[in-house]
């Protein structure tokens, strides 16, 4: 298999280079391509990129779906990309609507506002649903995060979105730069059940690194994210380039569920982060050693490069959340 090297690849030691070299984009399945993209680019201000349709036996293959038909829709914000995936053949499920923020299949990304006052009262004029009370002012008491601004909220399909303001000091220099409102994506965050599985997946497999940690809890905490009596240990990675991904460990309250067994990608509730590879394939042994296991049968080679790779696999984490490497 032409693949082969990553099998190479991924038995290097963690001082090697790593593995993935970006996290080039994060995308969901949408019900409606349109209705999602209007959304975007008119509330949030996202641009369009491209659309294109695939089918045939690789892309089946790829996304573990047969038969399938599928529109992808490539937005940006500023250096970010975000894929809306419309399947339009064979129609998945909906997100359940008593979803929960500490449920494991829970994924959202943190979309960087310059002014959250403002920020806010677009969204309240475009009458976006609320997933937090309001706007939450982080406390002093938990310093890695004291002064940020978030607030959650959802898009057409029941997705949850984050807008995340930094204040001085905080957070990269280029959210801390320019004059648009919505500027860009900081990472994409994700629930973990635990956060050494997740590690030895995301850091040891795959050679991501550490960003930042913190443990946060409090009232501002608990409105946020909706759940009472919150506190998590949250650590952020990155690869060289692109969006983070953050890990959510709730410590309390301890009762969310996990991602469902038969969660497939073309239902509304699945996400998948795409990262950015040398090669694709990995061993099966490293991925059940890593809690990971396969969506496609291996290392998919794609007929054409309408969605600008030659080679793709798509995985599930250890707690389920999709995962897409790729070869440009």
């Amino acid at each position: 298999m032409k693949g082969l090297a990553l099998l190479l690849l991924l038995a290097l030691p963690a001082a090697a280079e790593p593995r993935v070299s970006a996290v080039s984009a994060v995308a969901m399945t949408v019900a409606d391509a349109d209705r999602s993209a209007d959304f975007f680019t008119k509330v949030l201000t996202f641009e369009k990129v491209s659309d294109v349709e695939v089918s045939g036996a690789d892309y089946e293959h790829l996304q573990g779906v047969f038969g399938l038909r599928l529109r992808v829709v490539v937005l940006r914000l500023g250096d970010e990309r975000l894929e809306l995936h419309e399947y339009l053949a064979p129609k998945g499920r909906p997100i359940p609507p008593d979803a929960r923020s500490n449920d494991r299949s829970f994924q959202h990304v943190a979309i960087i506002v310059s002014d959250m006052a403002k920020a806010y009262a677009r969204l309240r004029e475009f009458k976006v649903a609320h997933a937090s009370s309001g706007p939450q002012k982080l406390p002093a008491y938990i310093a890695a995060a004291a002064g940020i601004e978030a607030f959650y909220f959802k898009d057409p399909d029941g997705h949850a979105l984050e807008i995340l303001a930094f204040p001085p000091g905080k957070g990269d220099a280029k959210w801390h730069r320019g004059d648009r409102l919505f500027l860009g994506i900081d990472h994409t965050a994700i629930v973990v059940g635990d956060t050494e599985a997740s590690l030895g997946f995301y850091r040891d497999l795959l050679g991501l690194r550490v960003a930042g940690e913190s443990e946060n809890y409090g009232p501002e905490q608990e409105h946020l994210n909706n759940v009472f009596g919150a506190r998590l240990r949250i650590t952020g990675m990155r690869a060289a380039a692109g969006p983070g991904i953050e890990f959510l460990e709730y410590l309390a309250p301890r009762d969310g569920r996990p991602a469902p067994v038969d969660l497939r990608a073309n239902d509304v509730g699945h996400w998948q982060t795409v990262l950015e590879a040398a090669s694709t394939v990995v061993t099966g042994a490293a991925l059940r050693l890593a809690g990971a296991f396969f969506v496609s049968p291996g290392d998919v080679a794609t007929a054409g490069r309408e969605l600008g790779f030659s080679r793709g696999l798509l995985l599930r984490d250890p707690d389920g959340h999709g995962v897409e490497l790729v070869v440009r």
